[in-house]
């Protein structure tokens, strides 16, 4: 064919496409034969090959909705779309950029994965959600599913702690799906639903609960507003030992380069002193620099404000 000949068998061939992608058997039955489809994926050619049996009506790099599209169409089979694609689908921002796009599809079926088409087999098929005409695995499903293939802590408590913050689900959501689900890599996701169950909103707070916990103090409780005999507010600390009325603030550089955050710093630490709390202040990066030298600081506060009678200050219920 000349240009123009394929100039217009493109434009008819992109109709019976999803964005461009379309199985080489549909394009048999519209009439191009199996070595022409591929032959244009060579080379010099104007399409390009994505999985086996699926190619695009394009040479340009697929975009993350091509390439849905062609593993939902290389997995067939109910497959839907779990993991951290899904997890974009549905705005979450942490978590690394899919690699691949992780499909679910009934145990029943046999399908290998290839390429960037991770495929996986499961007796716990969920239910489908539909999202721009994607079908993908519920938003608890989804999430859990993309941080059980990873190792790094750091990023498992970025992924859930976001997923719980943006209200996409809840620790109870979460708990139930690890109860019932595949029990595969899912240690470090009950790690950090522990750490969110006592109010860790943060990677940074996570670092710090650990830091306490080497520190051998009692179990904090962490963002609990803090009031004084008369109920009224005093603050909200990072982390607060209340068996001795210690205060620990996980204070960033950052957050002081404005004058208006530093003058409620200085208000805040006014209030802890007026109620003769004993406050710890750490900057992030120390919790992970330093670690040996903040425990030391927290026994040390910890050993004066036990010493001293225990102001009347407690959480409020």
């Amino acid at each position: 064919m000349d240009r123009g000949e394929w100039d217009r068998v493109d434009g008819e061939l992109w109709q019976h496409s999803k964005f461009g992608v379309v199985r080489v058997s549909e394009l048999e039955a519209l009439g191009v034969g199996r070595k022409t489809a591929y032959r244009q994926c060579q080379p010099g050619g104007r399409w390009r090959y994505l999985l086996p049996g699926i190619v695009m009506l394009d040479r340009a790099p697929p975009t993350p909705r091509q390439r849905i599209e062609a593993a939902l169409m290389f997995a067939r089979h109910e497959a839907v779309v779990t993991g951290f694609q899904a997890a974009r689908c549905y705005h979450l921002r942490t978590g690394p950029d899919p690699e691949f796009v992780h499909l679910l599809i009934p145990n029943r079926y046999r399908v290998l994965s290839s390429g960037f088409a991770v495929v996986e087999r499961t007796v716990f098929f969920p239910r489908t959600v539909l999202r721009d005409g994607i079908p993908l695995a519920p938003p608890t499903r989804a999430v859990l599913d993309g941080v059980r293939r990873v190792r790094d802590l750091d990023v498992v408590r970025a992924v859930l702690i976001e997923s719980v913050q943006s209200g996409l689900t809840d620790v109870a959501e979460l708990r139930r799906e690890l109860d019932t689900g595949t029990k595969r890599g899912t240690a470090l996701a009950r790690r950090v639903l522990n750490e969110i169950d006592l109010g860790v909103r943060s990677v940074a707070e996570a670092d710090a609960l650990e830091i306490w916990r080497l520190a051998g103090l009692p179990t904090p409780h962490c963002n609990s507003v803090v009031v004084d005999a008369a109920g009224g507010y005093v603050a909200m600390p990072d982390a607060w030992c209340d068996e001795v009325a210690l205060a620990w603030e996980i204070d960033s550089n950052e957050f002081h380069y404005s004058k208006q955050s530093y003058a409620k710093t200085l208000a805040r630490n006014s209030r802890y002193a007026a109620n003769g709390i004993g406050v710890v202040q750490t900057l992030p990066s120390r919790l992970r620099t330093e670690p040996e030298a903040v425990i030391a600081e927290l026994r040390a506060a910890y050993a004066v404000a036990l010493a001293r009678p225990r102001p009347p200050v407690h959480i409020k219920a």
